[in-house]
């Protein structure tokens, strides 16, 4: 019998109990003498290792990722994985790939493993019919589940993300502002943060009394390793006759596809083609002219997921969702303005 018997029993995260254990004033007193009873009647005593970390605890936490060779992926994995060693846990990484049934198979094998904590990175693992993410609730019901530019509300899940919707409008009000009225809007995902995203420009246009035209939101079907291919898809849409005086992309390489566009057509940036990406990745620096992109500040967001997970594994309370805001950072992909909107900080 462990700390994960006993909040299966009672019906509560393992957190709960671990606040329970320690005598955290935070727990309901009906929800704390549920556990105390089911505690009693098991014949559960914590030993002193459980009592002083405030659980039975392998000191490991799963981290899932869909795709460890994606540059925001990635890099979210090292800053997560950095911030829990220097606290003292290990990881176990498993890249699960897109597949819904590949995800629910790596939590399950996390949970067998007894970890105290899974980390989500990215929103690619929520779905839009919420009946497909009764994996992570029923996760959530015996160990934390933390998620990274994500929110999904449950008792269990703490959310850390980026205002992609506020960030990606404040980009589109800012080329619109600037005198670009016929914006492409590239994406490569129908993720909870691609769809905040894509809200976000639809909007913009409504704000500014001005008809969003479907023809320019455009999706690529293919790897974000595929910079040659996103060339290939912005050209073909030139040369069916879809005419643009900027491109907003989702994702950094979207953008630096549609670089190469211009620079093969000799179309001047940001004169004729403003062009702006996102994740404000080392892609920006790595292409002619350099890339402006929007900041979802990764580190810091995932130096306060680590912190709020190594906060409730301890017993202490924290926020359920924490939300910061992008910022445009400007490179020489696009003119600044005094009339374009900057209150994206």
């Amino acid at each position: 019998m462990n700390i994960y018997d006993i909040s299966k029993l009672a019906g509560v995260s393992t957190a709960t109990v671990s606040r329970v254990i320690n005598g955290f004033d935070n727990v309901k007193p009906a929800t704390r003498n549920k556990v105390l009873s089911i505690m009693a009647s098991q014949g559960y005593t914590p030993n002193a290792f459980a009592r002083g970390l405030g659980l039975n605890t392998m000191k490991s936490i799963g981290i899932m990722c869909a795709d460890s060779s994606d540059l925001y992926l990635a890099k979210a994995v090292y800053f997560i994985e950095g911030g829990l060693r220097e606290n003292g846990y290990h990881c176990i990484l498993t890249c699960t790939g897109y597949d819904r049934e590949s995800q629910k198979d790596a939590m399950s094998s996390l949970m067998s493993q007894h970890v105290d904590c899974v980390i989500l990175v990215g929103s690619t693992f929520i779905d839009k019919n919420n009946k497909n993410n009764k994996y992570i609730y029923d996760a959530a019901d015996s160990v934390p589940i933390m998620m990274l530019n994500a929110d999904l509300e449950y008792s269990g899940i703490y959310c850390v993300l980026c205002d992609d919707y506020t960030a990606t409008q404040n980009a589109t009000l800012e080329l619109l502002d600037s005198g670009r009225k016929d914006i492409l809007y590239l994406f490569n995902s129908y993720s909870y943060s691609a769809q905040k995203k894509a809200s976000g420009y639809r909007d913009a246009f409504e704000l500014r009394n001005m008809t969003y035209d479907e023809r320019y939101y455009q999706f690529f079907d293919g790897s974000s390793h595929d910079i040659e291919g996103v060339y290939n898809f912005v050209n073909d849409l030139y040369k069916k006759g879809l005419q643009f005086d900027a491109v907003l992309a989702s994702d950094d390489f979207l953008a630096v596809g549609a670089i190469k566009y211009a620079l093969r057509n000799n179309i001047s940036i940001p004169d004729e083609l403003s062009i702006i990406g996102y994740n404000n990745s080392i892609l920006t620096n790595c292409c002619e002219p350099e890339l402006s992109s929007i900041d979802n500040h990764l580190e810091l967001l995932c130096r306060n997921l680590v912190d709020i997970c190594i906060k409730t594994l301890s017993g202490e309370s924290t926020p359920q969702k924490t939300v910061f805001r992008g910022e445009l950072v400007h490179r020489k992909t696009t003119v600044f303005t005094d009339n374009a909107s900057t209150d994206q900080s």
